[in-house]
């Protein structure tokens, strides 16, 4: 059991590091890695990106001194190792997607290794829905783990986004992790993720001097994917289905009206939820707003579905969590100029 003081050190030193990277970082990311305004920009003037670089370089780094402090036996070394990696490898494509437009193809087979690298690290007794054969179950996580990180990337979109869901998601994470739910190594990556997104968030509050960028927001979504499934691999699933609600229900029904469209879903757009409710006029801090206290809630949820014993409440929590996302949505939709 991790300490009130190794948790406080944990998020500490990963917001203090996120921050001072992103200050030594400042002068090469305005020089090389300028967001120019496109189709699905918020922003009208060009606006530095690669924040991500320092949230996910300080999550590692913190992680592994953690790792080094607890030793082999209160931490799963190799399991972290190939999450690490996959993370990193998915940063480098991120990278290199914001500097030189790479196609879909190599995107998404680059994207595929991480997923499957992460995959790997997972238990291999760990099982979500064991009516399936093994084989099949992982072939559907694959799927999965690609669509997480590219809701992630697609729906970091406004300022602030990416923190008001990361942050409540991380802390509702460590807080299972604390009472069990989640191994030692998985709390502890999700105390730094959340630190270094702290550390990140006051370059990104509206109006934003410095976006997450693909290098972030896509290995971002890679370790909370992991990190969900771990929970839901320990029969926690309601949970693990509930915290990223908002995200998952914005994400796929408008890629599932793009498609009904006939759309080129693949390509820039501003076609989400909060994305047309601030084109409507809603302001930018009023939407990251709702999303935060609706994530809030979903993390309340989340954590009663864990602590009280029963069925049931997996059901009234994945239905109250509907109706809580379903009533942003449609808040998100109403907005009117």
């Amino acid at each position: 059991m991790l300490s009130s003081g190794a948790i406080g050190l944990i998020v500490a030193a990963a917001a203090l590091l996120s921050a001072g990277l992103i200050a030594v970082l400042w002068p090469t990311l305005r020089a090389y890695a300028m967001a120019k305004p496109n189709a699905r920009s918020s922003h009208l003037t060009p606006t530095p990106q690669g924040g991500g670089i320092a949230v996910v370089a300080s999550t590692i780094v913190v992680v592994a001194a953690a790792a080094v402090a607890l030793g082999p036996a209160h931490f799963d070394l190799k399991a972290y190792a190939l999450v690490a990696a996959a993370a990193a490898l998915i940063a480098v494509v991120g990278a290199v997607d914001d500097i030189r437009t790479l196609g879909v193809r190599p995107r998404l087979l680059a994207q595929g290794i991480a997923v499957a690298m992460m995959l790997a690290a997972l238990p291999d007794d760990l099982r979500i829905a064991s009516m399936l054969p093994w084989s099949v179950e992982r072939i559907l996580m694959l799927a999965a783990g690609l669509w997480f990180v590219n809701l992630a990337n697609f729906m970091d979109g406004i300022d602030w986004m990416t923190v008001a869901e990361v942050v409540p998601i991380t802390v509702c994470l460590a807080i299972l992790g604390l009472i069990g739910a989640l191994p030692q190594h998985a709390t502890i990556v999700a105390l730094a993720l959340g630190g270094a997104m702290l550390g990140f968030a006051p370059f990104n509050r509206p109006v934003a001097r410095l976006f997450l960028g693909d290098v972030g927001s896509l290995p971002v979504g890679l370790l909370l994917a992991w990190l969900l499934v771990l929970l839901a691999g320990t029969g926690h699933l309601s949970a693990a289905l509930l915290l990223p609600f908002y995200y998952g229900a914005d994400a796929t029904i408008t890629l599932a009206r793009r498609i009904a469209r006939h759309e080129p879903f693949w390509e820039a757009h501003r076609g989400h939820f909060y994305q047309r409710a601030v084109d409507s006029g809603m302001s930018v801090r009023a939407a990251v707003t709702r999303v935060f206290a609706v994530n809030i809630a979903l993390a309340v949820l989340a954590i009663a579905t864990v602590v009280i014993p029963g069925r049931a409440i997996g059901w009234i929590g994945l239905l109250s969590g509907a109706a809580l996302v379903g009533g942003l949505l449609l808040s998100f939709a109403r907005a009117k100029r």
